[in-house]
């Protein structure tokens, strides 16, 4: 396999474990994830938020489905570091969303550089 293959599984692999992680926290109700959410105001909405991090993770892992995955996390991603900016937590959401985004760019580049692809025909 080639060296850019094996960092694309790799970032992949670790982003998307870390995100379905989340997921994960979310789902079993751990205190620590409770307290912080209901701070913010979203704690009623754990289950959604802990099912939309995992299906789209899905979306993202799955080659043919890639784009649509990766555009719905970083949606996700920037809304919650929107609510974060605003409630003066520290910044969780940027490491994830850097992972997806750096992911996403080897797995795909033409997803950030579309003027390529026409250079190309």
């Amino acid at each position: 396999m080639k060296a850019k293959k094996i960092a694309a599984i790799a970032v992949t692999a670790i982003a998307s474990l870390l995100v379905v992680f989340s997921g994960i926290m979310k789902l079993s109700q751990n205190p620590e994830i409770v307290a912080t959410l209901t701070k913010v105001g979203v704690g009623d909405y754990l289950v959604p938020l802990a099912l939309m991090e995992i299906s789209f993770t899905a979306l993202f892992i799955y080659p043919k489905t890639m784009k649509i995955g990766f555009i719905l996390l970083t949606c996700y991603f920037a809304g919650a570091l929107a609510t974060e900016l605003s409630h003066s937590t520290p910044f969780n959401a940027v490491l994830p969303m850097a992972l997806v985004w750096i992911a996403a760019f080897l797995r795909d580049p033409l997803i950030f550089l579309p003027g390529k692809a026409t250079a190309a025909q």
